[in-house]
């Protein structure tokens, strides 16, 4: 029985192509800011099957200004059915980045309950790379025949928090928070990539930019993942996991489940929330 909870490997993911509950979903989103374009994305190349799993417009909250955020729990239900999701489903996710918007979809599924989700190690630039199949997509999934999942959510409140919850926290530090954006973001250097955002960091936030746990477009083993956290956070307190928009945040969360670590929650507005509240403290001094 297929049961792959955080990471699977393309070699892993050839080998169960075709399986009855198996779901592929490409959560890829178009690039931010400066970022550069992928040289094979959706619906060009995809692996075989896959279905879109729209980040920007179905598996966000339509009600909020903020960019990617939780939807409720019908409207993600709702969403996940018409993807053909299934309470029994293994769902595959990845991006075509290599790991940049996947590791968000594995958190959502988690928050909702679903056990049985896993991040492409490497994604679609490592599934080319290793010459596994890709195919063209139709574009929509509504025109693929997906016969609609029996999907039931089942949300953990514990997953997410909110800036109050944060503001708290960068007075007490009680919780550690760790901030996915590059160096340079981090330090208020660069200017933001949304308009009337703020640059710096949080009070008392650590940077731990996501592309420190990478390693040739892989994730770095489980060992050196546990000593990175172990370097950052001596005292093992619970972790609150920020980035620009609520997405790389994810990808130190799935880094953190992979170490075994249970207590760490993503604060959902991340900086384009808390950069652009008037009243909430910038620090813009290296940490």
């Amino acid at each position: 029985m297929m049961n792959f909870q955080q990471l699977i490997s393309c070699v892993d993911l050839h080998a169960i192509l075709g399986s009855k509950d198996l779901v592929i979903l490409d959560a890829s989103i178009p690039p931010i800011g400066n970022m550069a374009a992928p040289q094979y994305s959706w619906p060009d190349y995809s692996i075989p099957n896959a279905r879109y799993f729209d980040l920007n417009k179905d598996f966000s909250d339509p009600t909020s200004t903020l960019p990617h955020t939780m939807p409720s729990i019908e409207h993600f239900e709702q969403a996940a059915k018409g993807l053909g999701i299934s309470q029994q489903s293994q769902i595959v996710v990845y991006d075509d980045l290599g790991l940049f918007s996947a590791a968000r979809a594995w958190y959502m599924f988690k928050a909702m309950g679903h056990k049985k989700v896993a991040v492409l190690d490497g994604g679609l630039p490592m599934w080319i790379k290793l010459k596994k199949p890709t195919e063209e997509s139709i574009t929509s999934n509504m025109t693929k025949n997906i016969v609609e999942g029996d999907f039931t959510a089942n949300q953990r409140d514990s997953f997410f928090c909110d800036w109050q919850y944060v503001e708290t926290q960068t007075q007490s530090q009680e919780d550690l928070i760790l901030d996915a954006r590059g160096s340079r973001r981090f330090k208020g250097l660069d200017a933001e990539p949304r308009a009337g955002v703020r640059s710096g960091h949080m009070p008392n936030a650590k940077n731990l930019p996501y592309s420190d746990l990478l390693k040739e477009g892989l994730f770095k083993s489980a060992e050196e993942l546990k000593k990175i956290f172990t370097q950052i956070n001596r005292e093992d307190k619970a972790m609150i996991m920020t980035c620009g928009s609520g997405v790389t945040a994810c990808i130190l969360a799935l880094a953190a489940d992979i170490t075994g670590s249970q207590a760490v929650r993503v604060y959902d507005g991340s900086w384009s929330e808390w950069g652009a509240l008037p009243n909430t403290k910038v620090d813009s001094t290296s940490k």
